[in-house]
């Protein structure tokens, strides 16, 4: 009979994306001996809207130089310089992204290419030992330890964290966490060919349709005259008006006047691929006796937007300064772990719930019509949502500033 290996170690990270690699890479010098798991072998897809936000470029910054260069030598990339914000009766604004007073950029990057940059980076350091393919069966916790069992062996280790996605084992396993529709989204991606008209700076699309509120398709240009085409909408409503995503995606691209022209010569490049978004519009219990949870399997994804990246990086590096804390201290305990929940909602919670009320506005056509004609028309409303996508200060206008809607409506 064959004898099970086990292998021991301080930290397991569950999960190779930016969330796991982001831990990795800030415990890497910290002297503790960490194993991180991942499913697939890097390079690897990831379904996504493929959009790296300015705060995903600042992100980076934080966690290494050397990363920096790494991305910043990445071919498959396109700069993006602002977001073109189609309303339900086709009007449209232009904004574009300022960084501290000045002009900015995020990127477009397919996920194989940039969840890669990451892994490979993390790889670099000895402290860290990697296991792709390795699939996780069983996790477990008691009083003195970590216990987990996968395809490559058994393991053990004092901290686990859960950085395995939307439908992550580790939460399933220890976090008790199940499906809320009414805060999670369904999605499609889909790669085409052929796509024309964007805008000379690269501006990502989001049309927000009457028929898919409370969402959006999106198009967001690629390099190689590729782009990136989906749609995602509240899983509640889907299910609702028992809405059939694939060919309400469909029927946009190839029958609507904003689009149909634009994808007349356009070839799919692949199936249609499916994604769910556990949205981060209500609070979890992202911690527990001996793990934390981050990125996507902590339900951080922006209820506004969908854009999961940047927190995803942001609570890699929150949980491994927690980890850190957690053997200085020699306390493991769901106790001690819950100052990794607070400090992950005092950095994240107040912007979540302005995407949230802007979430449920959205509901309402007429009103998002009306906000996009007047950004259309008014300096000052355009100026307060260019500095608004930099800066949560700004947003939080909208939930305590009368005299915003005043000038929003009649000025």
């Amino acid at each position: 009979m064959k004898q099970t290996v086990l292998r021991k170690y301080d930290v397991i990270i569950v999960g190779g994306g930016p969330a796991g690699a982001a831990c990795a890479i800030k415990l890497a010098e910290s002297g503790l001996k960490v194993a991180l798991l991942d499913k697939a072998t890097f390079p690897r897809d990831k379904t996504c809207g493929d959009a790296l936000s300015v705060d995903v470029i600042n992100q980076l910054a934080m966690l290494s130089d050397e990363l920096v260069k790494s991305f910043t030598a990445l071919a498959n990339k396109i700069p993006s310089y602002g977001v073109k914000i189609f309303s339900p009766n086709h009007q449209f604004v232009d904004i574009p992204f300022i960084y501290k007073n000045e002009k900015s950029c995020g990127y477009i990057s397919p996920r194989f290419n940039f969840d890669n940059v990451l892994f490979q980076h993390l790889k670099e350091h000895t402290g860290i030992e990697t296991f792709e393919g390795c699939l996780v069966d069983k996790v477990d916790t008691d009083e003195n330890k970590v216990t987990l069992k996968s395809n490559a062996g058994d393991f053990e280790a004092q901290m686990i964290i859960g950085a395995d996605g939307a439908h992550s084992t580790v939460a399933k396993s220890l976090g008790n966490i199940t499906v809320d529709k009414e805060h999670y989204s369904a999605g499609l991606r889909v790669y085409y060919g052929g796509v024309v008209s964007f805008h000379k700076e690269n501006f990502i699309e989001l049309h927000f349709f009457k028929d898919i509120l409370p969402g959006y398709l999106w198009i967001f240009p690629l390099t190689d005259n590729k782009a990136n085409v989906g749609i995602g909408m509240l899983s509640s409503t889907v299910s609702k008006n028992k809405v059939n995503l694939k060919e309400t995606l469909q029927k946009l691209i190839t029958t609507h006047p904003n689009l149909r022209e634009r994808f007349k010569h356009a070839k799919p490049l692949e199936t249609i691929k499916g994604y769910g978004l556990p949205l981060g519009s209500k609070k979890r219990n992202i911690s527990g006796e001996r793990f934390l949870l981050t990125g996507d399997a902590a339900a951080l994804i922006d209820p506004f937007s969908g854009e999961g990246i940047a927190n995803a990086i942001r609570s890699g590096r929150v949980a491994a300064e927690h980890i850190i804390k957690c053997f200085q201290q020699q306390n493991f305990s769901a106790r001690f772990n819950k100052a990794y929940d607070n400090e992950i909602y005092r950095r994240m919670w107040g912007e979540f719930k302005i995407s949230r009320l802007l979430q449920q506005l959205i509901c309402y056509p007429w009103a998002f019509n009306l906000a996009v004609k007047k950004a259309h028309q008014s300096k000052y409303l355009q100026q307060f949502l260019i500095e608004a996508l930099a800066s949560v200060e700004k947003k939080k206008k909208i939930l305590t500033k009368p005299g915003f809607y005043y000038r929003m409506l009649f000025k």
